[in-house]
């Protein structure tokens, strides 16, 4: 394969609580806050971004793929119906392995003071459909082994854990045939067509 693959853009998705916003540098100004605790950090490394660090990631990653087009990267910020308010973020890079469908690489974080109401869930659930439905057959996700909460996701997506250990972080996997059954609850997302392969 030498022409670099086209990737699917993010777009808005809506669940029972939630609204996923496609990133935008502008959500920086919010998010910084947000994601503004150390606490964030004790499962992944790093630190909280200050706002000018914030706004040039979420430059870097509102391109929608790798400098060298090799990854599609898509995120999307959580927001509470309920009050407008951002919650967390979910986020999936895409690869194209040299067989079978695209493989999601998936992230999520929930802020410190939403933790526990299942928003996290519920925005990796949705944007795992969403990825479904645009093309993708396998999802994968790295989790350090200590952070239950994470695992806990990953189970809820149809996820299992592997034998795999990356830099500390147990590789988990799965396909979107194996999440839930949709219900009234959890609408289907607007459908796109898949990228050529």
């Amino acid at each position: 394969m030498t022409d670099t693959p086209l990737w699917p853009s993010a777009t808005p998705v809506t669940t029972a609580r939630l609204r996923l916003e496609p990133l935008r540098v502008e959500h920086a100004r919010e998010a910084v806050t947000l994601l503004d605790d150390v606490r964030l950090h004790e499962w992944t490394g790093g630190a909280p971004c200050t706002l000018d660090e914030l706004e040039a990631k979420y430059r870097r990653q509102s391109v929608g793929r790798s400098p060298d087009g090799w990854h599609g990267w898509l995120n999307w910020m959580l927001r509470r119906l309920a009050d407008g308010r951002l919650v967390g973020t979910v986020q999936a890079t895409l690869s194209r392995p040299e067989r079978g469908g695209p493989v999601a690489e998936l992230a999520w974080v929930t802020g410190v003071a939403h933790q526990g109401r299942g928003y996290g869930g519920e925005g990796a659930l949705a944007m795992a459909r969403w990825l479904g439905d645009h093309g993708v057959e396998t999802l994968t996700a790295h989790i350090h082994p200590g952070h239950r909460a994470s695992a806990g996701i990953a189970r809820s997506l149809g996820l299992r854990a592997t034998d795999r250990v990356d830099e500390g972080e147990v590789l988990w996997r799965g396909t979107v045939t194996a999440l839930p059954a949709r219900t009234a609850r959890t609408p289907r997302t607007s459908r796109r067509p898949a990228p050529p392969p």
